[in-house]
């Protein structure tokens, strides 16, 4: 088939790797401004069998309804838009196109195995959930007041996560922040380390850490506690953990996401590529999108929100 891809930057470089490689893809289209790859040729991406977008996110809802207008499968990096009113007018756009949006951790082989251990009843009746994610480092000042936030840009992927492998939803957020590190946090109205609690429609507690400053280095797991058994994500020989009893993992720390993902990113647009089901729908990614709003919601104003407030048939 022919793919279009559009950004070519560190994870559109990955994907168009990705792309070249694979066996159902003999013709990748490639745009990008200003970056060129060894893969593909240049051309208008949208005139393909099915188009990948890995550009910046103020360009995603645009690109996406450009491809529903075309009737040309679309496979998005999240987010979908960068706030609900434009992922909503992507998704009454979608109609019956197929449109795919980049939640990679579906695809990792310890989130899988997780979610299948609930559902088998290993760990019985779950009662909390705990998750991490934690950057080695912080992202470029002048990315942060484009970002979304802490919540939106990085704890979507946890509340995404949490609702694929729960199979619940969250109805209420408590959230809160602090800034530790350099002043452009703050001063574009956002946090570096993060901490919310969150609970899901069946009472179960989950509790979502976060931080810009993780110097270990790239830190993502979720731990899973039920009457039963517990299972824990990410507790690889390269997890950024020192035990003070001398139990190491001892391998090298994760440098970043797209080397801790690197199987699953590669999963994810086999099974775009291939019609595979359990991808996140636009559905899915406006749901993790409301408990990001609602955390940051509750952030701003030190209150418990519940995720009802959020949507835009909630009176406020």
């Amino acid at each position: 088939m022919r793919v279009g891809l559009l950004g070519l930057g560190r994870i559109g470089a990955f994907h168009a790797a990705t792309l070249a490689a694979h066996p159902l893809v003999d013709d990748l289209i490639v745009a990008d401004p200003v970056r060129t790859s060894p893969h593909g040729r240049p051309g208008d991406p949208f005139e393909a069998d099915a188009v990948v977008i890995a550009t910046p996110t103020s360009t995603h809802a645009e690109l996406l309804l450009e491809a529903c207008r075309r009737g040309v499968p679309a496979f998005c990096e999240k987010p979908v838009a960068g706030d609900v009113k434009g992922t909503l007018e992507v998704l009454e756009a979608a109609g019956d196109n197929r449109v795919v949006i980049g939640f990679q951790r579906r695809f990792d082989a310890g989130y899988a195995a997780a979610a299948a251990a609930l559902r088998r009843g290993n760990l019985g009746d779950l009662h909390r959930v705990h998750l991490i994610t934690a950057d080695p480092a912080p992202p470029p000042a002048g990315y942060i007041p484009l970002s979304g936030g802490i919540y939106r840009d990085c704890h979507i992927h946890d509340f995404d996560i949490l609702r694929w492998v729960t199979g619940r939803e969250v109805v209420s957020v408590y959230a809160t922040g602090a800034n530790r590190g350099a002043a452009f946090f703050a001063e574009a109205g956002d946090v570096d380390t993060s901490a919310a609690l969150l609970t899901l429609d069946d009472g179960t507690l989950a509790t979502v850490q976060g931080s810009r400053y993780n110097g270990a280095g790239y830190d993502v797991r979720m731990e899973l506690a039920g009457t039963r058994g517990t299972r824990a994500v990410g507790l690889s020989p390269r997890a950024p953990l020192t035990s003070a009893e001398g139990l190491t993992p001892g391998g090298e720390p994760w440098p970043d996401f797209v080397a801790r993902f690197a199987d699953a990113y590669r999963a994810e647009l086999d099974g775009f590529l291939r019609g595979a089901d359990g991808l996140c729908t636009v559905e899915d990614a406006l749901a993790a999108l409301f408990v990001a709003e609602a955390a940051e919601l509750s952030r701003r104003e030190r209150r418990p929100v519940e995720v009802a407030e959020v949507r835009p048939s909630s009176p406020r």
